[in-house]
Formats: structure tokens, sequence, C-alpha cells
């Protein structure tokens, strides 16, 4: 597993721990990182500090776009796996030009299957196609 897989699988756990522990705060991530600082190598830490710091300021643009293509959800009865790794793909889609939103995409559904539900893969899949459509990424 490659290094930017990792940081996002971390950054799934973490955001995960926020919404579960309903804090986002800088001692919660701090928190979050000492417990698995053997994960945080120097390959993995960088993007994953970035995706979670990202996830966390942009979360009121992000949430806007999952409330806005995801037909029949709303935000807060997604699963919470599901709606995480949509928040970090989203995340990469605004700030991380130099990932193609296919590679992006192929990584939110591969985590969602391995994480979430036996329809997390499909779901993932046709919420961020319709988002990288409609928004033109």
């Amino acid at each position: 597993m490659g290094d930017r897989r990792r940081a996002r699988e971390l950054a799934l756990q973490a955001l995960f721990f926020f919404d579960m522990d309903k804090s986002d705060s800088d001692q919660s991530l701090e928190i979050f990182c000492a417990s698995n600082e053997e994960k945080l190598t120097q390959g993995v830490a960088p993007f994953f500090l970035d995706l979670v710091k990202g996830v966390k300021e942009k979360g009121s643009q992000i949430d806007a776009l999952l409330n806005k293509y995801s037909k029949n959800w709303k935000i807060t009865r997604m699963p919470v796996v599901d709606r995480n790794i949509m928040r970090i793909a989203i995340f990469e889609f605004l700030k991380c030009s130099d990932i193609p939103c296919s590679v992006t995409i192929n990584e939110a559904v591969e985590i969602g299957k391995k994480y979430g539900t036996r329809d997390s893969g499909s779901f993932i899949n046709g919420v961020l196609d319709r988002i990288k459509s409609l928004e033109g990424f």
C-alpha cells in the first residue's frame, strides 16, 4: 500500500474519531496523532495532515456539495464512513490538482469497500462522479 493510500485511510479514521467524539479540535487531532504515531511516517504524515486540516477548513463547502449531489440523502443520514470518505475526496477535487479525479474516485471507492458497507463503493462512486461531472472538476 502506498503512502497516499495510508494517509487517506488514517484521515478517514481521524475524521471518524472526530465525528464520534463530537469534536474536531486541534487537541483531538493531537490525541489521534499520538495514538497513531508509528503509522504517521515521513511519507504519510504531510498528506494526512493536509487532508484532515483541509476537510476541517473547507467543511462547509464540502458538505454543501455533498448535500447538493447526494440524491435523497441528507448528509446527517449518510453512514459516517461513507460521508467522511467523500469529504476527503471532495477536498482532493478542490485542492489537490496534481491528483486526477479518476484516481481520487477510485481510491475513495476502494477505501469504501474496505471500511464501509456492501453498498458503500457504488454509493460513493455515484455521488463523487456526479460532483466531478456537474461541478467541472
